[in-house]
């Protein structure tokens, strides 16, 4: 069977080259976890941009994963020289307006957000796992991380030591749910971790009155500290997945006091208590910008905290221009 992915279409042309390469590489790592062997062509068909692969007919559960690919916007089966639309499984817990509505300066896009999480799942243990898996983001910021997943059906963890950064995740997902009528409750407390107080924030969510006395929830958990300290926080309930988007800037933030750090620094430093923080099997996907990083920097810090590297296609070639000072590439890793 052929089949054809049709590409979200982007505005930037630039851009749109980028999200076309980003989606052979995404695909080509979905169809790898399936443990189908294809290659994934880029093509152009009615003057739009389409991946197209060669595969057995695809199972209900192998289209219902395919499905959840970041930028497909319509799924088809080749028939001769036409296109058959394929129905496409529901895979959205939550409105997608959730990640997007939030709007700052230097956001990164919901999509691209979506993808990384999607390559950590082929890294990880849990790919293909039936329960609601558990995704953290070690350095949250607004939250874009956090949104993606939920709306995808996980749950989510995040810390960030920018008070003002949480307070506006946390202030937009309470009106999230007001709007949306979704039944929810909030507990608030705090942790101490190494003689630090650690305000704790749990969003406890269903998407209906009947679910949540079910106990078909999901959560999300906002934490305020240092990124060090999650190893801690989550010892009795480790994540099973870890994507986030290290800052563009030459330094990381400043931490409390001492001097601002270089990211070898801070990576280095921080890097045991992520792995400490997900189950043994986690997949991880971090961005970064390979123009204040190097990838080859980047992959010696992970395989110097433990973590299995996955330099191999497709995960080598995640790198695209965002801007004139970014240009973005993707590592992907799992612990073992």
């Amino acid at each position: 069977m052929n089949y054809s992915f049709q590409l979200l279409p982007h505005a930037n042309i630039r851009y749109q080259e980028s999200l076309n390469l980003l989606g052979a590489a995404e695909l080509s790592c979905i169809l790898q976890a399936l443990h189908i062997e294809s290659e994934v062509q880029l093509r152009t068909i009615g003057g739009a941009p389409f991946l197209c692969f060669e595969a057995p007919q695809l199972t209900d559960e192998q289209l219902t994963v395919l499905s959840r690919h970041s930028a497909l916007t319509l799924l088809c089966q080749e028939e001769g020289d036409l296109l058959r639309p394929l129905e496409r499984p529901a895979t959205d817990y939550l409105p997608r307006d959730l990640a997007e509505v939030l709007k700052y300066k230097g956001k990164t896009s919901a999509v691209f957000t979506h993808m990384m999480i999607n390559l950590a799942l082929t890294a990880s243990k849990s790919f293909g796992a039936a329960q609601p898996i558990t995704v953290l983001d070690p350095l949250c910021g607004r939250g874009t991380t956090l949104f993606v997943a939920l709306q995808q059906g996980m749950n989510s963890v995040g810390i960030d030591l920018d008070r003002k950064d949480l307070k506006e995740a946390a202030d937009y997902f309470s009106r999230y749910l007001q709007f949306h009528r979704l039944k929810h409750k909030l507990e608030q407390g705090s942790r101490t971790v190494r003689g630090n107080s650690v305000p704790d924030a749990v969003y406890t969510l269903a998407t209906s009155k009947q679910a949540f006395q079910a106990g078909d929830t999901r959560s999300l958990r906002l934490l305020l500290g240092d990124t060090s300290y999650i190893s801690a926080l989550l010892k009795k309930t480790p994540a099973d997945i870890l994507v986030t988007d290290l800052p563009y800037g030459v330094q990381h933030a400043p931490q409390e006091g001492r001097r601002p750090e270089n990211f070898p620094g801070m990576l280095r430093r921080v890097l045991p208590a992520w792995k400490d923080a997900l189950k043994p099997g986690a997949g991880l996907a971090i961005s970064f910008n390979s123009l204040t990083l190097s990838r080859a920097t980047l992959v010696e810090l992970l395989e110097g905290a433990g973590f299995q590297v996955l330099t191999e296609a497709p995960y080598d070639n995640f790198e695209h221009f965002v801007e004139q000072a970014v240009t973005r590439d993707v590592v992907v890793a799992r612990k073992a």
